[in-house]
């Protein structure tokens, strides 16, 4: 781990698997898909692990079904169709989060949110959760125009801030999300206890800090434990 910012002005978190635990919705979304093409339930840590890879990779991981198929972007849709139907039902905010979020506001640190989540999913699912205080800014891949890992959407989440990169952390549970975070100019924080694919290593994404359990962010970040 590396010394965290000197001033400290903002925390940007990726939202699935970081902020949020929308795994068990994901679940229900591809065992359903499954199960319309008359195919068993599968084991749902494969689907835990491949939440973060987005739809196109829950297709083929439900369906066994490649991109180049004429029917893949009907089944994408279809995947997205039943998402909407479930969208914030059990999500929620991994533990620990709301009380940092509460603690940042506290310090006059804030907070915010850069998802590669597109915005007509990301809205609804936040609505839901009425998280407070509000975060200072929710990037989806609408507002820009290079998604992570290009760093556009951190230079955007700290405009709307008010702060500079070298002024923000970054945390984020893909290494797109580091990479992202790295190239923006953030302290970056590897979430390792998200959606982490089958033979990645967090520890090889080049963030400067890794946590193990959302309940640590708040020591690490504010040095404190509740």
């Amino acid at each position: 781990m590396t010394k965290l910012p000197s001033e400290l002005k903002a925390v940007v978190f990726d939202l699935d698997g970081t902020l949020v635990d929308t795994a068990d919705e994901f679940i229900i979304v591809v065992q359903a898909l499954r199960a319309e093409h008359g195919l068993t339930a599968m084991d749902e840590n494969l689907i835990r692990s491949t939440v973060s890879s987005g739809a196109r990779a829950l297709v083929h991981l439900a369906l066994s079904m490649r991109e180049t198929d004429p029917m893949f972007e009907s089944k994408r849709l279809r995947l997205l169709e039943l998402y909407s139907e479930v969208l914030g039902s059990v999500a929620r905010p991994y533990p620990g989060i709301e009380s940092l979020i509460t603690r940042l506001e506290q310090r006059g640190i804030a907070w915010g949110i850069s998802t590669n989540k597109p915005r007509a999913y990301t809205a609804p699912l936040m609505q839901s959760l009425n998280l407070s205080p509000a975060p200072s800014c929710v990037v989806c891949p609408d507002d820009v125009k290079e998604t992570k890992p290009h760093p556009e959407p951190l230079y955007l989440s700290c405009r709307q801030i008010g702060c500079t990169p070298h002024q923000a952390i970054y945390i984020g549970d893909h290494r797109r999300d580091i990479e992202a975070g790295r190239r923006a100019g953030m302290y970056t924080i590897a979430a390792a206890y998200g959606y982490i694919e089958a033979g990645d290593d967090p520890s090889d994404w080049g963030a400067n800090a890794r946590v193990d359990c959302s309940t640590e962010l708040s020591t690490m970040i504010l040095g404190d434990t509740g």
